[in-house]
């Protein structure tokens, strides 16, 4: 599975590549810092990714842009929320921009972690599907 990752933390964006990588099979294909960089390469790179987790609080522009940015993705594409602001107004307002799940960074990251291990599952497992071919 393809992440991508919009956290400005170079701590918190180095260790969380590296949890991910060694503990789910996730290759990090890309970051960003701000919300323009975000949206830029998530919609120039639509068919390249298969998660993004974004922070809200970037060293430019919000997570909310880049979430809602990318509101009419492909299904298979999923994106969540990382945030030390995991408040229940802010989580309602990711879901009401198209974020598939919020995580809070100091108390969820096992929920993450589990999230991001199901998600690969299921694509490991769509990958193994056989191809119906169609009747023409």
């Amino acid at each position: 599975m393809r992440a991508y990752i919009v956290e400005d933390n170079v701590t918190i964006r180095d260790n969380l590549i590296g949890t991910l990588e060694e503990l789910v099979p996730i290759k990090t294909i890309g970051i960003a810092e701000t919300e323009d960089e975000g949206t830029r390469w998530l919609a120039r790179n639509d068919a390249q990714w298969d998660l993004a987790i974004v922070d809200l609080f970037l060293k430019e522009g919000s997570g909310l842009g880049v979430i809602k940015a990318c509101r009419y993705r492909h299904p298979s594409q999923k994106m969540v929320v990382l945030s030390n602001h995991a408040t229940p107004e802010i989580r309602w307002r990711c879901a009401q921009l198209g974020a598939d799940a919020v995580f809070d960074k100091s108390t969820e990251i096992d929920d993450l972690l589990l999230y991001c291990a199901a998600l690969a599952r299921q694509f490991d497992g769509a990958a193994n599907r056989p191809q119906q071919l169609s009747k023409t």
